[in-house]
Order: structure tokens, then C-alpha cells, then sequence
């Protein structure tokens, strides 16, 4: 009986691991093991930059509503006890493009969120 390998099933692992490190540089996408860990550490940070980068986009729009706040004559925080006790229900991502794109609206919502407050 002739001898049975694993040859073309590993070949396919090695080349499969190899393209997901094309565009890679120097050993990291030329040696396999090298390579491995380069995808291996690129899949997990991806991971977990995908949770950041909602983190970011939240810190992102909280800024600009203070700064836009600010300007007006209160600050994020106030501004935000006022929308809750106003009963206004936008979110910051909505809050944060009327900052920029219409600051009579953002003053009119500003207005309320004063008014809440007392």
C-alpha cells in the first residue's frame, strides 16, 4: 500500500493563510509562520477595533454637541439633563449633525432643553 499524506489539505491551509497576509511586508507576508501570527494578530485587533470605533464615533458627537452647547451658554451635561426632562429623544449621532448642519435648529433645541431645566 502506497503512502498517504496530507499534502494538497496542508498546501490549501499554507496558501489560504499566505493570501490573507498579501499586502503584508517583508516575512510577514512571504513565511508561513510569520504570516500566521501577522493574520492571526490582524483578525483579533480588527475584532477589536470594531467595538472601538463606536466608542470613537460616541466620543466624537459628544464633543461637537459640546462645543456647539457651549456656545450657547451651557454645557453638555446641563444641555443633556435638560433634553431628559424635556422629553426629547434624540440621539447624540442626530444632536451632533444639527450642530453643524442647522444652528438655528440646534438653538431652537437648546431653547427647550433650557426651558426644561427652569
Amino acid at each position: 500500500m502506497s503512502r498517504a499524506t496530507n499534502a494538497p489539505a496542508s498546501r490549501e491551509r499554507r496558501r489560504r493563510r499566505l493570501d490573507a497576509a498579501k499586502g503584508f511586508r517583508g516575512s510577514r507576508s512571504k513565511l508561513f509562520r510569520i504570516a500566521t501570527e501577522a493574520v492571526t494578530r490582524a483578525q483579533r485587533l480588527h475584532t477589536i477595533h470594531r467595538k472601538h470605533r463606536k466608542r470613537d464615533f460616541r466620543r466624537l458627537w459628544i464633543g461637537r454637541i459640546n462645543v456647539a452647547a457651549r456656545v450657547q451658554g451651557i454645557t453638555y451635561s446641563r444641555f443633556i439633563e435638560g433634553l431628559t426632562k424635556a422629553g426629547v429623544t434624540l440621539n447624540r449621532k442626530m444632536l451632533s449633525e444639527i450642530a453643524i448642519h442647522d444652528p438655528a435648529g440646534f438653538t431652537a433645541i437648546i431653547g427647550q432643553a433650557k426651558a426644561a431645566l427652569g
